[in-house]
């Protein structure tokens, strides 16, 4: 069983509710969408093939138990769901960072699934998949990328679709970097009294000149 791996880091989680912690990041190669935003664009293409247990093994050489699987988009690669299956036997807290637009249940529910919810000014929003809101579990977590005031507006009605059983602390509002102000994204939260989360990207703010690895 082979995955393309685009980079293996280690790194502080600058997003999520775990944003702060130390983290091992296994990036995937390949993603199926074209968001406008996007910021990891090597990983579309870039990348090894790398057997599970390699991958394991140098997951394991971090000796941290959190870990993210990100992209890229990780559920465009048929071997994820093992990995991700392989990790948890293993005793890591497993995180992954999907788009969205694919069955989300092809993961084992013990991990994190942390979803975005595509907006308009991704240019993907058509992409996203109805039938992943009723996938969600208190697990889960769900993430809204915010470029302009109709993007915080989608995001806003989508609010009462998803599940009961989703706490809204773990539905995180981001404003897209260099684009929107954080300050204004805040704003407009306060405003329409949303309860959920607001990140700032961490790893942004500590490594500003880097895309790569952290």
């Amino acid at each position: 069983m082979n995955l393309k791996v685009s980079e293996i880091f280690y790194s502080i989680q600058g997003e999520s509710v775990h944003a702060g912690l130390p983290c091992v990041f296994v990036r995937l190669t390949g993603c199926n969408l074209r968001c406008r935003y996007c910021d990891t664009k090597y990983a579309y293409h870039e990348g090894i093939a790398m057997p599970v247990p390699q991958i394991i093994e140098q997951v394991r050489q971090f000796g941290c138990d959190l870990l993210e699987i990100t992209g890229g988009e990780p559920l465009v690669q048929e071997y994820t769901p093992a990995l991700v299956e392989k990790l948890l036997g293993t005793g890591y807290q497993v995180l992954m960072e999907t788009n969205g637009s694919l069955n989300i249940d092809r993961v084992d529910r013990r991990c994190s699934r942390i979803m975005d919810i595509k907006c308009p000014s991704s240019g993907e929003h058509a992409k996203n998949d109805p039938g992943n809101l009723n996938r969600l579990t208190a697990n889960d977590q769900v993430k809204f990328v915010i470029g302009d005031r109709d993007d915080f507006i989608f995001a806003e009605q989508m609010l009462s679709r998803l599940p009961a059983s989703l706490p809204l602390d773990r539905v995180l509002f981001s404003a897209v970097f260099g684009r929107l102000p954080v300050d204004q994204l805040a704003r407009w939260v306060l405003d329409a009294q949303i309860s959920a989360r607001l990140q700032v990207q961490l790893h942004k703010v500590i490594w500003p000149d880097r895309n790569r690895g952290v």
